[in-house]
């Protein structure tokens, strides 16, 4: 955990790095701003409790009447020590910030002061010496599921660190996306960023020196002699996964990318979740005609995935992905297994899609075993879950009724 409090602390994503160690001194003050969605004001009341149980901050949201709505500071008024969480429009924010899905920035208190500083050495991350004020910018028009996991990522990100490691499973300082909430990991990870022994403006050299009895005062069940280097990450591997990543990007730019992306970890020898996740993506974007191989790949990755601290999450998503063939052939039982063994780590990650379709999916193979009324049951108690993982009664009976057509051409397959 030391190497890895180094190197999320002291450079960027972009791989610049971060001369000095930074953090908030004292009490902290989070205020909401902008139209803020009722179950997101409940989601960052948890959150902050979170903080303070699990991590030792002194960290509040500010009283009502410290909240302001469509209003901007004079510099003179900011309170110190502040976290300000704005909800705007997803187009007005990502008309500045392209390929943003919400993100943080140091030295400004809302939305205008941001654009108005976006070019300036004033919000850049590597001259902040000690945090005193943070901006968490968050659409307001998505899914509540979203906005907690923005609201958990970019406030864990104000307060501590700002880079995010492809090889970490248990994390959601991670670019892959399957930690929706803070781990423990994350937690001791901010106890440790808060310990009295550290203060900002220190050096690299100066906290890595204090980092070992810091852990071992603070987690010493995690005591243990590792003789495994885990060895940077090239950027030019991350940026192949990004590319295989990409949304916008066209299928065979992001087959391309994951293809690069394979054969750099195999090169570097990896056999951690730098590895799995190479391995899952070319799967998921393999062509119909090289479906075994890609069975073969995301066997391996789950493999992998279940050796690493926190990969059962990881895992768990590759069992869905499972289950779905496993529905499209009919195979009911093998359905009810994986999800079973996958439901556990769904849970415990807090991501209700997931839990929503793991539902669903045991739905349809309970139906295709005759128990109907089971199967019934099984989707009314999924749908609070899928109505707050995929943001409306649409979007939640849309996924239901995607997997209720798999499992319906799985009947008439077998009826044939």
């Amino acid at each position: 955990m030391v190497t890895d409090f180094i190197e999320l602390g002291f450079a960027m994503e972009s791989g610049r790095e971060i001369p000095q160690f930074s953090r908030f001194e004292g009490p902290v003050q989070v205020i909401t701003r902008g139209p803020v969605p009722a179950q997101a004001l409940a989601d960052l009341d948890r959150l902050l409790a979170r903080l303070r149980g699990e991590a030792g901050i002194e960290i509040n949201r500010a009283a009502p009447a410290a909240t302001l709505v469509n209003a901007s500071f004079n510099a003179s008024d900011v309170p110190q020590n502040l976290i300000a969480v704005e909800f705007l429009p997803r187009r007005q924010m990502q008309a500045v910030v392209p390929n943003a899905a919400c993100f943080v920035v140091p030295n400004v208190s809302n939305w205008s002061d941001f654009v108005a500083n976006r070019r300036s050495s004033a919000i850049d991350w590597t001259r902040v010496v000690s945090r005193t004020q943070a901006a968490v910018f968050v659409p307001s028009d998505t899914t509540p599921q979203e906005i907690r996991d923005c609201l958990h990522e970019e406030i864990g990100q104000a307060l501590g660190p700002l880079n995010d490691l492809f090889r970490l499973a248990d994390s959601v300082f991670n670019d892959d996306n399957f930690q929706t909430t803070l781990t423990g990991f994350d937690m001791l990870l901010l106890r440790v960023w808060y310990a009295p022994e550290l203060r900002s403006g220190m050096s690299k050299a100066e906290v890595q020196a204090r980092l070992p009895t810091l852990f071992n005062r603070l987690n010493p069940s995690g005591r243990r002699p590792s003789n495994v280097d885990p060895g940077p990450t090239p950027r030019v591997w991350q940026q192949a996964v990004e590319q295989a990543l990409a949304s916008d990007g066209g299928l065979v730019e992001r087959r391309a990318g994951a293809t690069r992306a394979l054969s750099l970890a195999r090169a570097q020898g990896w056999r951690d979740n730098r590895l799995a996740l190479s391995l899952m993506l070319n799967a998921r974007l393999a062509p119909r005609d090289q479906g075994e191989a890609a069975l073969d790949a995301l066997l391996a990755a789950a493999e992998l995935y279940r050796r690493a601290p926190g990969g059962e999450v990881h895992a768990a998503h590759i069992d869905m992905h499972l289950a779905v063939q496993a529905l499209a052939t009919g195979q009911a039982e093998m359905v009810l297994d994986l999800t079973a063994r996958a439901l556990p780590a769904a849970e415990r990650s807090e991501n209700a899609a997931f839990i929503a379709s793991l539902g669903f999916l045991r739905a349809e193979a309970l139906s295709l075993i005759g128990r109907t009324n089971e199967a019934e049951r099984l989707r009314v108690d999924s749908f609070p879950a899928a109505r707050y993982g995929f943001g409306t009664e649409a979007a939640a009976r849309a996924r239901m009724d995607e997997i209720a057509r798999i499992g319906t051409a799985a009947q008439r397959l077998a009826r044939l």
